[in-house]
């Protein structure tokens, strides 16, 4: 949630921030701003509204200066106006804060702040950051900075500068995310490293509890405990272009035609291209213990707890291994039983998910073995975890997860695959027959995206488009499908969508089938085919709208259908993999039909770096 950036520097800062926000707006898009500082004279421009309101209020009245922050906010405390924009100032106006998280104790702080005589002029948590440093300086800043981190509760990362400090900017971060970026005579504090892509790819993972000071030539970091330490300089890797559109109308549809390419490079880097071997360099720390695991505890959010759901079928189908699935937000506050053979396995795109990465801290503490299946190399997950299996999806920007999903579920399959070979459960040779099945997805991967027409013009028919309500269910692998195809319906179309379990529906759901209703079913050749097809007669026989996702040549499946996508056939649990793509295609298709900004659904943002 949130995005902040920082420049120090000689160039114009403006533009690099406007830059900045403008690769950050998937991280929140209630309101824009930011304060640049001339000489010794601090100006601040914010607007309500998405970027262009900011970009607009700049033309041909611009902020001078080579310092500055920037901001572009997703509300929490405080509705999404002008004035709860960031960034906030001190009460004498010489201090300006960016904040990403939340304030937990704001309201006391604030109460305190009060009695004192400050006047606050928004409603934020964000403010009281601002006159806490204010109080706590006396000459040295980031020791205000710090006070002010140790005074203040929750989970925060802000960025500060102040007139009379010649070009000082200083960062902190504690439980959210922030980077910094060391350029050639510049540098940088951003939110995540697509941000500062065209300036630096040198970059530093601030740790938990770093103040960072920052001038143009030079970047000093305190610890936790306020002693001076080197954080390691990474070289990043893959290209700003990676960032963005290239040619598509939106970053979804990009990153949905992006997903072949993602799998096959994954499964290359760790499988080949021929073979029964995998190599998963990450979990070396894991092979002493994999033969005696007994339990895993899958924890994830959103569209990464759906992936888990498909780990948890894939893992217990190759490696008999007995999985549970748990929600991050529910397993970080349950009384959960755990022991030493018990492997607590993440799921998180960004890597800074906040509930996901207090539930692996909260695993840690007990002793326990945690395994991350991230995509972020830096993130805050992928360096606490034990060990940790990296996507390699590449930036996703667009906020309903694609190919971030698509990702983790065959990194999920070489894990399964991996740890069904180091526990015995498969052969050489049985590995080799299940890693050729996997390696032929992406090129099925590529023939659904090539049928998109159809998803296309089956999308702006009005019994879908103008739609109400819809219905997603599906069996076994298909379940997962199912889930997943509802959460991106609703996201970025505003339709209200459920996803089922397709043998629950006559424990309630079945009361909800009208001629009105669209129900989206799974219903690829499996074990469970035939249920399936029992339970779209049900929903035929009672007038729904029937959208099939049926195997090539499956004329039994596609006959109930009002409509049907058809996908290539596969062994069942790669399926998911191929259903992703008309159900990712017809969300983006009837939300684009509605006008809706599919990159940036109302009220969501990219990264959950908040509770």
């Amino acid at each position: 949630m949130c995005g902040i950036v920082g420049y120090a520097g000689s160039a114009y800062a403006q533009d690099i921030i406007l830059d900045g926000l403008k690769r950050l707006e998937y991280r929140g898009y209630d309101s824009a701003g930011m304060a640049v500082l001339d000489g010794d004279r601090l100006q601040v421009r914010k607007r309500a509204g998405k970027l262009a309101r900011l970009v607009e209020s700049l033309t041909g009245n611009s902020l001078p200066g080579s310092l500055g922050v920037g901001h572009t906010r997703w509300a929490t405390h405080g509705e999404p106006n002008e004035t709860n924009a960031h960034p906030h100032l001190s009460a004498d106006g010489r201090i300006a804060v960016v904040h990403n998280g939340i304030v937990e104790n704001a309201s006391q702080l604030r109460h305190s702040l009060e009695a004192e005589g400050i006047v606050f002029r928004s409603g934020t948590d964000t403010e009281v950051l601002a006159h806490l440093i204010a109080r706590h300086y006396a000459g040295n800043l980031p020791e205000a900075v710090a006070r002010c981190m140790r005074e203040a509760e929750g989970a925060m990362a802000i960025c500060v500068v102040m007139q009379g400090q010649g070009g000082l900017m200083v960062g902190a971060r504690r439980g959210s995310p922030l980077i910094v970026g060391l350029g050639d005579g510049e540098m940088f504090i951003a939110s995540d490293v697509p941000t500062i892509l065209s300036r630096t790819r040198r970059v530093i993972y601030l740790e938990e509890g770093d103040i960072c000071t920052l001038r143009r030539d030079r970047c000093d970091i305190l610890d936790a405990a306020g002693a001076p330490v080197e954080r390691l300089v990474v070289e990043v890797t893959f290209d700003s272009a990676a960032a963005e559109k290239e040619g598509y109308p939106h970053f979804m549809l990009k990153e949905i035609h992006q997903q072949p390419s993602v799998v096959s490079h994954q499964i290359l880097t760790y499988a080949g291209d021929r073979g029964g071997h995998i190599s998963l360099p990450g979990l070396i720390p894991l092979y002493e213990r994999m033969e005696s695991l007994n339990r895993i505890v899958i924890v994830a959010c959103g569209t990464a707890w759906h992936a888990g759901i498909v780990g948890k079928y894939l893992i217990e189908r190759f490696a008999r291994v007995p999985v549970e699935v748990e929600m991050a937000s529910e397993f970080r506050y349950g009384d959960r039983v755990l022991d030493d053979r018990t492997l607590v396995l993440l799921i998180t795109q960004s890597g800074e998910t906040a509930d996901t990465v207090e539930a692996m801290r909260m695993a840690k503490r007990s002793a326990r073995c945690t395994l991350a299946i991230v995509n972020v190399e830096g993130s805050t997950i992928a360096r606490e975890a034990d060990a940790a299996l990296f996507t390699h999806a590449g930036p996703e920007v667009g906020v309903a997860s694609t190919k971030g999903y698509t990702s983790q579920l065959s990194a999920l399959a070489l894990f399964a695959l991996d740890l069904a070979g180091k526990r015995n459960v498969l052969c050489e040779e049985e590995l080799c027959v299940w890693l050729d099945r996997l390696r032929a997805i992406p090129d099925m991967m590529e023939r659904c995206i090539s049928r998109r027409d159809a998803v296309r013009n089956c999308a702006r028919k009005p019994v879908y488009r103008d739609a109400l309500h819809a219905m997603f269910i599906g069996r076994g692998f298909g379940y997962a499908s199912a889930l997943e195809g509802a959460l991106k319906l609703k996201e970025i179309s505003y339709i209200h969508v459920e996803g089922y379990a397709a043998g629950e529906m006559k424990h309630g759901p079945i009361a909800l089938v009208t001629d009105a209703l669209p129900v989206i079913c799974i219903a690829t050749r499996d074990a469970v085919h035939s249920k399936m097809l029992s339970n779209m007669q049900e929903i035929k026989a009672r007038g729904g709208q029937i959208i099939g996702i049926v195997s090539d040549g499956d004329t039994a499946g596609a006959e109930l259908c009002n409509d049907v996508f058809f996908v290539p056939e596969c062994p069942a649990p790669f399926s998911p993999l191929l259903a992703a793509i008309p159900l990712q295609l017809f969300a983006y298709y009837v939300a684009d039909a509605l006008g809706r900004d599919v990159d940036q659904p109302r009220n969501l943002a990219k990264s959950v770096t908040v509770e």
